[in-house]
């Protein structure tokens, strides 16, 4: 006789994570309007304070780095990286980030490993003051193999219309500020696990002269920028705000700056980490491919007028200005990476 367990989806183990999410959540962000989570959808007001609030989306994941915490066997960080890519990404819009959903498929539930997975999102999703929702836990012992998992967040920001952080009044002289990242952040590891790979490094080596192994370097979470940057998006301080993911400086930079201007960033203004001096080493990799591939060191970039730079610098811990605006002798907007 056949079941659905038989099968390899167990309704129980789904039943037993839902109500450990629901106790793990208790403390989180409430929402107006909301119900409780196990519900088939969410209902949610706006939140106070807006007159004509706009809804702002982003949705995203954490790409091959899911591989090294099944290698390493740690799981509880990668729900933290989740929520960064997303919430990240609606900063850069002038939004406040309100709810987050999660989809988490696995070939087969492991309560320790999900509950582990769940317990990074809901840090992540406090760290950034968003509610926790909804989402969707899916066993596909079909389409993954044993082990295997995939995650894939999604984020609603709140915007109050008219107030979008677009980069169109950025102009010649205003301050490039970059923020500093967490390490490598959610990007760029199919290329770490091939230089690891191919100097036959295993995530139980230690890294360089650290006491740590390359393992716990690289599973650190993405920096969340909520706290630091929110205040300067509600005293309307921004100018243009990128999020620095795939593509690295250059190629997430260049979107929020208007036709007719450019940047020169001067990387010697920040130190880089020692993970990435470690990766081009070891990989012999092209200094233009690093700074197309890894954030390398700075993992989200403000655009402030001069007047106000020195103010938001002194607030802002680690902050570094590392350019400022200038005409571009093209058309299109340009950034360039030079030491």
């Amino acid at each position: 006789m056949l079941t659905y367990e038989k099968a390899g989806v167990s309704i129980e183990k789904g039943n037993q994570l839902v109500q450990a999410i629901g106790a793990m959540t208790k403390g989180m962000r409430k929402v107006r309007g909301g119900g409780s989570v196990g519900g088939f959808a969410a209902v949610a007001d706006f939140p106070k304070g807006y007159k004509h609030p706009q809804m702002v989306l982003a949705t995203d994941g954490v790409g091959t780095k899911i591989l090294i915490c099944k290698e390493v066997g740690k799981y509880d960080t990668v729900g933290i990286d989740l929520v960064a890519m997303s919430v990240n990404d609606i900063l850069t819009m002038g939004a406040e980030p309100y709810l987050f959903l999660d989809y988490y498929a696995t070939s087969k539930l492991d309560l320790k490993v999900s509950k582990d997975i769940i317990k990074g999102i809901v840090k992540g999703c406090n760290q950034s003051n968003v509610a926790l929702v909804g989402g969707e836990t899916a066993e596909m012992p079909g389409v993954y193999t044993p082990g295997d998992f995939d995650l894939a967040g999604f984020c609603v920001g709140v915007l109050e219309k008219g107030q979008s952080v677009t980069g169109a009044n950025v102009k010649a002289g205003d301050v490039v500020i970059g923020l500093p990242s967490n390490g490598v952040h959610s990007n760029g590891y199919s290329l770490v696990r091939k230089v690891l790979a191919s100097n036959k490094i295993q995530f139980s080596d230690m890294f360089a002269t650290s006491k740590q192994t390359w393992g716990q370097i690289l599973l650190k979470p993405t920096k969340i920028y909520v706290e630091e940057v929110m205040p300067l998006i509600q005293n309307k301080e921004v100018k243009a705000m990128a999020h620095i993911t795939g593509g690295g400086l250059p190629e997430n930079l260049v979107r929020v700056l208007p036709d007719g201007m450019a940047v020169h960033i001067d990387a010697k203004t920040w130190s880089v980490p020692k993970v990435f001096t470690e990766l081009q080493r070891l990989g012999d990799i092209p200094k233009q491919d690093m700074y197309k591939t890894f954030n390398m060191g700075i993992g989200f970039v403000l655009v402030v007028s001069a007047k106000k730079a020195k103010k938001i610098l002194s607030g802002l811990k680690g902050a570094k200005a590392i350019d400022q605006v200038h005409p571009s002798k093209q058309r299109r907007p340009e950034v360039v990476i030079s030491d």
